[in-house]
Order: structure tokens, then C-alpha cells, then sequence
């Protein structure tokens, strides 16, 4: 047997001696891309049953073939934070929630606010996108994508037991995210972090959010950072929180 080639995410739960049809992109990433061949293995995962060792039994013009052989990783999940961001260029959009998935976040709200540019977000791609940067830093669970939503319907329902962590633009560099966070790691257990569009948060946004009782707002620093950048620089911070 030659070593295993790839790992793909399989939308389906998996078992010993499963036959699986791939099909579609990923049917053509294996047979055009990695050009596999008969008798090769691949690593499959679930996101709910751990990852398997499968082999490629036949490649055929509508599918490739495989049959799983033994679970190789246990299901685990992922330290538990979630992100809040408000749409951006989709190109931008496609790279953070990689870096964010790459990182370790579980969940993903779309929150549209005053200054958002994008309105409507394509939650498919958004998903593809997951499902890749899933597959490549070899973690065994899937995020939560979430349907698009406002700020005030998304704080009306929020879990009183979750902390949101506002990265802040205008507050001083002296409040950083590190040391925050340190403060209140002990007290505080699970955490979401809420970054703003582009062009900040509307006076009127703003005062919602720091009636908020579950925010606890940031700064990255004192320049003023791209959304996308924001998002990766701040969840690493959470990531190494909770490891």
C-alpha cells in the first residue's frame, strides 16, 4: 500500500468496511488533480466519528471508489470560540474564514451591521471553504456556518453564558487583547470574538454593544487593522486562551 495521498471530508458518517462513491469536486481533485490510483489510500473524516484509513477501490469516469479500512484518530473537537464578523469582499471573506478554521474556531455568524458593503453572502462557498481548510490543518470537526443576521435580533439571543470579546478600533492600545484576557480567563469559559466591518461600527451600534453585559471590549493594538487581518490576529489570541 502507498502512503495516503490527501485526507477529503466526507458529509456522511463512516464506518468499517464502508464502500464510498466520491463524487463531483472532490471525484475530480482525486482523479484529475492527485491523479490517484488503485490500491492507494486516503484519509476520510466525518467530523463526528474520528478519521479513517480508506483505499481507492476503482476510479471511474463519475466517481472514485474507496473502501474504508480502520478509524486512525479518535473524534475530537475543537476548543470551543466562536466568531462574529460582518461580511466583507468575498476574496477577503474566503481567506479569514480559512485562517479562522485553520485556527480552530467552531462557529460562524454572518452579523450584517449600518456600514456593511455586502449584503448577502454566499453560505456554500463560505462552506467549501471550511471544508478545505478543515482537510489541510487535520482537524477531525467541521465549523457551524449561520445563517446571515442583524445585531441587535443576534445579541437578543444570546447565550448568557458566553462571553464576546469586541475588538475595538478606538480603544486605547493600553487595553490590549492579551492582557484582558488573561484577567479574566479564570472567570470567563466560553468566548465568541466580534469584529466590525471596514468602516467601524455606527455611534448607534456602538452604544448597543456596550449595553451588552457579555462584552468585554479590546485592542489590537494601535493601528487600525483590516477586518480579515482582525480576525485572524484576535482568535489566535482566544486559540492560545484555551489550549
Amino acid at each position: 500500500m502507498k502512503k495516503s495521498k490527501t485526507r477529503i471530508f466526507l458529509d456522511k458518517t463512516i464506518s468499517s468496511n464502508l464502500m464510498v462513491y466520491i463524487k463531483g469536486k472532490q471525484h475530480h481533485f482525486l482523479k484529475n488533480v492527485l491523479r490517484v490510483e488503485i490500491n492507494d489510500e486516503i484519509n476520510i473524516f466525518d467530523g463526528k466519528t474520528g478519521e479513517w484509513l480508506s483505499v481507492v477501490m476503482s476510479i471511474n469516469r463519475d466517481n472514485t471508489v474507496l473502501r474504508v479500512k480502520k478509524n486512525i484518530l479518535k473524534f475530537k473537537e475543537s476548543k470551543d470560540f466562536w466568531l462574529i464578523f460582518c461580511p466583507i469582499k468575498q476574496h477577503k471573506m474566503n481567506l479569514a474564514i480559512q485562517k479562522a478554521t485553520e485556527i480552530g474556531a467552531t462557529k460562524f455568524i454572518p452579523c450584517i451591521t449600518e456600514y456593511t458593503n455586502i449584503r448577502n453572502i454566499n453560505l456554500n462557498s463560505l462552506f467549501y471553504n471550511v471544508v478545505e481548510a478543515a482537510e489541510q490543518s487535520e482537524r477531525l470537526d467541521i465549523p457551524k456556518i449561520e445563517n446571515q443576521t442583524s445585531l441587535d435580533l443576534l445579541f437578543s439571543n444570546w447565550p448568557e453564558s458566553r462571553t464576546i470579546i469586541f475588538c475595538d478600533e478606538r480603544l486605547s492600545s493600553e487595553k490590549s487583547i492579551i492582557n484582558t484576557l488573561l484577567d479574566i480567563k479564570d472567570s470567563h469559559k466560553k468566548f465568541a470574538v466580534l469584529v466590525g466591518p471596514e468602516g467601524g461600527f455606527s455611534d448607534k451600534e456602538r452604544e448597543l454593544i456596550s449595553k451588552n453585559k457579555n462584552i468585554i471590549s479590546v485592542s489590537l493594538g494601535n493601528k487600525v487593522l483590516r477586518s480579515d487581518t482582525a480576525i485572524t490576529v484576535s482568535l489566535f489570541c482566544i486559540q492560545q486562551l484555551l489550549s
